[in-house]
């Protein structure tokens, strides 16, 4: 077999072990995209792809899609690549990279389909910190009591660039908020996403602000206490990155993030696959507005 997958945790994750000559085999391909699925997180050990070589495997597992190309880093050298970096050589505006240190879904806040999933290879390291954590929110759905299951099954979900980066910068400032909209939209997504597929999910991650129809606090109370019960170890797959690895995951099912780091010299190198499904919609003025109120 020029392809074999092995378990990491029962809930998430899968080591690949291949020949890279074989990484765009059709079989291999079509493997991967069931494992991808199944298992959610596919860890590449030190594969050294290059960016040609990660394009074409982005390429062959559904199509590229650039979704960052306004933001300071992409296309940097290659187009179709993202360089997650907080080097100010690459990146004059690292809030994108900060915000990253919180749980979070690729593209949320973008008026497009969701991307079905991300590449991301490892380039230069950090000396601490870097490590990227996923967590299942198929497992996490699932694994609701069925009372939850029903009370949550209609909650709709504002899910904005300002919130995603509040953790960095606070309260952004009107300057920053202009440049935020510039790229991005306040979206409207559903708390539980039904996929295609079938299968159920949450959309959760700090880019979600608040719940339709809930008072402000209300609803961030209960987006939060869902991000802690999807968050639980149970549920996560934390990669310890070595240069050279390569990991894919389904950027529709798991939300992610980086434990800190401050090493400017730290690169990774992204791309993603195109998505097709479009669960959200922009947000309505009032529904906003109304995830600021009290009461």
């Amino acid at each position: 077999m020029p392809c074999t997958l092995t378990p990491i945790t029962p809930a998430i994750g899968s080591t690949v072990t291949i020949d890279k000559a074989s990484l765009l085999d059709p079989d291999v391909i079509a493997e991967l995209k069931v494992a991808l699925e199944e298992r959610g997180v596919l860890v590449f050990p030190r594969l050294n792809a290059s960016d040609t070589e990660q394009l074409a495997l982005t390429d062959a597992m559904g199509g590229m899609v650039n979704f960052t190309r306004a933001v300071p880093g992409s296309d940097a050298t290659t187009p179709g690549v993202y360089k997650i970096t907080l080097d100010r050589k690459l990146n004059s505006e690292p809030d994108y990279v900060l915000g990253t240190f919180f749980w979070h879904i690729d593209g949320v806040t973008i008026d497009q389909p969701v991307p079905k999933a991300t590449l991301l290879a490892a380039r230069a390291l950090s000396e601490s910190g870097g490590a990227t954590e996923f967590a299942n929110l198929y497992a996490a759905y699932d694994g609701l009591s069925e009372a939850d299951k029903r009370a949550y099954e209609d909650l709709r979900v504002i899910h904005t660039i300002e919130a995603a980066v509040r953790p960095v910068h606070g309260v952004p400032t009107p300057e920053r908020v202009a440049r935020y909209r510039a790229m991005a939209a306040v979206m409207e997504q559903p708390l539980v996403w039904t996929h295609e597929s079938g299968r159920k999910s949450l959309l959760l991650g700090t880019h979600a602000d608040g719940i339709v129809g809930m008072p402000g606090a209300h609803g961030r109370a209960l987006l939060t206490r869902l991000q802690q019960w999807a968050a639980q170890p149970a549920f996560v797959y934390r990669h310890d990155w070595t240069v050279g690895d390569l990991v894919v995951w389904d950027n529709q099912g798991l939300m992610h993030r980086v434990v800190p780091y401050t090493d400017q010299g730290r690169v990774m190198h992204r791309t993603a696959i195109a998505g097709h499904e479009s669960p959200g919609r922009p947000a309505a003025e009032a529904d906003f507005e109304r995830i600021y109120q009290i009461a």
